[in-house]
């Protein structure tokens, strides 16, 4: 019998707010973290606002007793690790616990500097600026640290990287391979990541506008966002109480374009239609879609028709908070799997900011207004990343 994956509880930190109460609260307020880079060293910082968290790597460290000269990337999923696995520390003895972790920078925030210094002399450079580069590297550190043992691992699919990693994380313990998991994902920001997105012209040097007709591009943001999932026998030992269930989940790839989604939204229609499939949920159950939502003029347009397809004249309320975060690429999944399930537990519907003109393409727009006191069964949350590696989560009121 395959065992259902409960959310038992949340760790994130975004450029809205450095636990779940602190964003929650921002979500509600409409309080956006665009803004000027500080922290990243950039020479764009005044050409495209950023979604920052405004700390020094010691001060994250301090937040967790970590060494601040690990890659930014890992001290900002201990944050959020440390916040979602805290209540249960000491009380998992005997029971089988994974570690699911997503990102894409890796320890690029300090690799680049190191190659810039290595340039001009060969002789200069540290090996704690390069040792850590790769993705697995700051999963298995925030593992260490936790002392996560009996599973680890590392995905890296682009934006959809954190929600696949959730995904994963509910299918071993539907399995009964493991009895609890930490999944999400993170990402700093980094000036290859800047530069990058630059280059494919999607970069606004304004505030976001997601599903706007006139919207520039994206945001890039940095972030942290884990939910803990265990099944019935983990949650009795530890005392825990279910906020709702992942009950659906889906990927597909449409394989059309190395950066850009299907101009109809195949991939993204395949991944919806299956999630749903999954939850045994109809088109009328959904009440909630966190959209994917980046503010480009391919994504939204992809997203919103594969919406249009699914959901015909009857689009449930939907919104990006991405407009608040801005994009945090590796960790987007796991940062609006939170969002998610924080609008199941207080029956919140957040407002897509900034929507001045509805896309001429789809005939449906995001709300623009909080809702409050709404009986949310069911949200589905998107996040579509490159190479059209799609990927959906149903998350349902238990």
């Amino acid at each position: 019998m395959r065992q259902p994956a409960y959310i038992v509880n949340t760790g994130i930190i975004t450029a809205i707010g450095n636990d779940t109460a602190t964003c929650f609260e921002s979500l509600l307020q409409c309080r956006s973290g665009i803004d000027k880079a500080t922290i990243l060293q950039t020479n764009w910082k005044d050409d495209f606002p950023v979604g920052e968290i405004k700390m020094s790597n010691p001060d994250l460290a301090a937040l967790t007793n970590t060494d601040p000269t690990w890659p930014r990337t890992a001290l900002l999923s201990c944050v959020a690790v440390q916040e979602a696995w805290q209540p249960f520390v000491g009380k998992t003895k005997g029971l089988r616990v994974g570690f699911f972790s997503a990102n894409t920078v890796g320890g690029m925030d300090l690799t680049e500097g190191f190659y810039k210094d290595y340039l001009e002399d060969n002789n200069a450079g540290e090996l704690y600026q390069f040792k850590n580069h790769e993705c697995g590297a700051i999963t298995e550190l925030v593992a260490a640290h936790f002392q996560f043992n009996d599973f680890v691992t590392t995905i890296s699919t682009a934006c959809s990287s954190s929600a696949n990693s959730i995904m994963l994380a509910a299918q071993m313990i539907a399995s009964g391979m493991i009895d609890i998991a930490i999944a999400g994902g993170a990402d700093s920001l980094s000036r290859f990541t800047l530069n990058g997105f630059n280059t494919l012209m999607i970069l606004d040097k304004e505030p976001c506008q997601p599903f706007d007709q006139n919207r520039r591009g994206l945001n890039l943001g940095e972030g942290a966002g884990y939910v803990v999932l265990m099944n019935e026998k983990a949650m009795q030992q530890c005392e825990a109480d279910a906020v709702c269930t992942l009950s659906g989940y889906a990927n597909a790839n449409d394989a059309y374009h190395q950066t850009a989604s299907s101009p109809d939204g195949i991939g993204n229609k395949l991944a919806i239609e299956r999630a749903m499939r999954k939850a045994g949920v109809a088109a009328g159950d959904i009440n909630y879609i966190n959209l994917h939502g980046t503010g480009t003029a391919n994504n939204d347009s992809s997203e919103g028709k594969a919406i249009e397809k699914i959901f015909g004249m009857n689009v449930p309320c939907a919104s990006s908070t991405k407009a608040y975060t801005g994009h945090t690429l590796g960790a987007a999944g796991g940062v609006e799997a939170v969002f998610s399930t924080l609008s199941i537990q207080h029956g919140v519907i957040f407002p897509n900011m900034r929507l001045e003109t509805a896309m001429e393409d789809v005939s449906w727009k995001p709300t623009t207004t909080l809702l409050q006191d709404i009986n949310i069964r069911n949200v589905l949350s998107n996040s579509f990343g490159f190479g059209g590696n799609c990927s959906s989560l149903i998350f349902s009121k238990c």
